[in-house]
């Protein structure tokens, strides 16, 4: 079909939305403009002699694209033809080429300036002809990756020593070690009109719930952002109740947790550009558990878990239960800690809700400067600075001992955690809870932990109950929540994730009903 005299002036004006010129040099110079003749966009002209000297153009981006695979496969290929081509014999250059001339695989055809710009920038190769409103694309990402090493924030003693990198192909490739399945679907999206990242939706069909796949893929298609860095960003736009301090999709560096969370039926979110991925569905409890407790002793496991429920409950309300029984109820303590606890006050001159806000903000001050200062002084500076500060605001009578005691038991168990986003929301709600203990002493703890339980009753995470399986009561999920039971009795997948495929041991049951 002709293109008219204004289609050619908006083409000029708007390169990236239109079709490719038939001239090469006109191409070449729109590729040009449009880039802004950027010096790592490499083009490299040739005529091929024997194939009615065609001039054809090579178009890549230097640090994306491999350049041992540009000139062993396509380069030297096209050269070769050049001297034993058949002369005067090829009539469809293009599909000649695709077809006998390149030993690289994913070749494509491309007919406009959008998938020209998405393909080089993406480290492909585009061939682009003379006389031709079609070009080739061929697969030549660099290979560079950073290696697949052990992870660095959810470390175990026994288990897979992997984590996830920042391609996305590398990440996939490791969940497939994991699940050898033709039923581990792909589903991919391009987020970021600027920074075009590729997004990946990984779920186990026949397992995952289709009504949630759905739900997953309709919030990705509905993100208007101009560019996606890391899975924060999906996080954000995803997630179901976006003002709830609670984490509302669960994200972890190591591929086994990914697996084991898509053999449950919940669906994996990858991005490009970073080691993080994200599940969904999520509730409570998947915090406060830990891969190693599916590789040890199950009664090992379950003390442990009911260790970090025991911690949540520490760290989040002892700071307050001190500020409340100092305050208002000192009849609860025992005579001898009363008296010891007041002869440690006595010199300080601060109120105990005043004195443990101090210590709280000091301690969390300190952690954060151990966290961005360099990783080879950060962590010996946030114990030299607690523990100097610590004992010198004691000495100085600006806190008690005691209280030093109580934030540093308290920081201790904020780091029992498996997750560290729950962590950052404890650390949050410790300091409402105070204030409540100091206006109202243990009716104002009480009343601060019902709206915390009311809250976490009200969220859902893609239409499932956050605080599943206890509130709605499932007991058959209570199997794998509190307590871990063995192996070989948790034989169901949860069910809010998994409506089709309910039972784990299918070939178990189809025999055990044979017999």
């Amino acid at each position: 079909m002709p293109v008219s005299e204004n289609n050619n002036t908006s083409q000029q004006q708007n390169p990236s939305t239109n079709l490719l010129h038939t001239s090469l040099s006109e191409n070449i110079y729109t590729i040009k403009e449009a880039l802004g003749n950027s010096n790592d966009v490499i083009i490299r002209e040739i005529t091929l002699n024997k194939l009615n000297n065609q001039s054809i153009a090579l178009i890549n981006i230097d640090g994306i694209s491999d350049k041992n695979v540009i000139t062993d496969f396509i380069l030297e290929d096209l050269m070769l033809e050049i001297d034993n081509g058949p002369d005067n014999k090829v009539t469809n250059i293009n599909d000649y080429i695709k077809k006998q001339c390149l030993a690289v695989g994913g070749a494509k055809d491309i007919v406009d300036f959008t998938a020209f710009f998405a393909s080089i920038l993406n480290g492909e190769t585009v061939i682009v002809l003379d006389g031709q409103s079609v070009a080739i694309a061929t697969d030549t990402k660099s290979a560079k990756d950073r290696a697949v090493t052990e992870p660095q924030t959810e470390s175990v003693i026994r288990g897979p020593r992997e984590s996830f990198t920042e391609t996305l192909r590398t990440n996939t490739a490791l969940i497939r070690r994991k699940i050898k399945s033709p039923d581990l679907w792909i589903k991919s999206r391009i987020i970021g009109d600027v920074t075009q990242t590729d997004v990946v939706v990984m779920y186990i069909n026949g397992i995952a719930n289709d009504k949630i796949v759905q739900e997953v893929l309709d919030r990705l298609d509905n993100i208007v952002i101009d560019g996606v860095l890391e899975t924060g960003y999906i996080e954000d736009f995803i997630q179901d109740s976006k003002f709830s301090l609670f984490p509302m999709i669960y994200n972890t560096e190591r591929p086994d947790v990914v697996a084991a969370e898509l053999l449950e039926g919940k669906i994996a979110i990858l991005v490009d550009g970073t080691p993080l991925v994200l599940t969904v569905p999520v509730i409570f409890t998947s915090f406060l558990q830990a891969a190693e407790d599916y590789y040890q002793n199950w009664i090992i496991s379950s003390l442990i878990r009911l260790l970090r429920f025991f911690g949540i409950c520490l760290a989040l309300v002892m700071p307050s239960l001190y500020v409340a029984i100092t305050t208002f109820h000192q009849e609860m303590l025992p005579t001898a800690m009363l008296i010891s606890i007041a002869s440690q006050r006595e010199g300080v001159p601060f109120p105990a809700v005043v004195e443990a806000l101090i210590m709280e903000i000091a301690f969390e001050i300190l952690r954060e400067a151990g966290l961005r200062m360099p990783r080879t002084i950060g962590p010996a500076v946030s114990i030299v600075g607690t523990l100097v500060i610590g004992q010198a605001a004691v000495e100085a009578g600006v806190v008690s001992a005691v209280m030093v005691i109580i934030v540093a038991l308290t920081a201790i168990c904020s780091f029992l955690f498996p997750s560290y986003g729950l962590s950052n929301t404890i650390r949050v709600l410790r300091f409402p809870l105070m204030i409540l203990a100091a206006m109202f002493g243990l009716f104002g703890v009480m009343f601060g932990i019902m709206i915390i339980i009311l809250h976490l009753c009200s969220l859902r995470s893609f239409g499932v109950p956050y605080m599943s399986p206890f509130g709605p009561l499932i007991i058959k999920d209570q199997k794998d929540a509190m307590i871990l039971f063995p192996r070989r009795d948790l034989r169901t997948r949860p069910r809010l994730f998994s409506q089709k495929n309910k039972v784990r041991e299918q070939r178990y049951h189809a025999e055990k009903k044979r017999n």
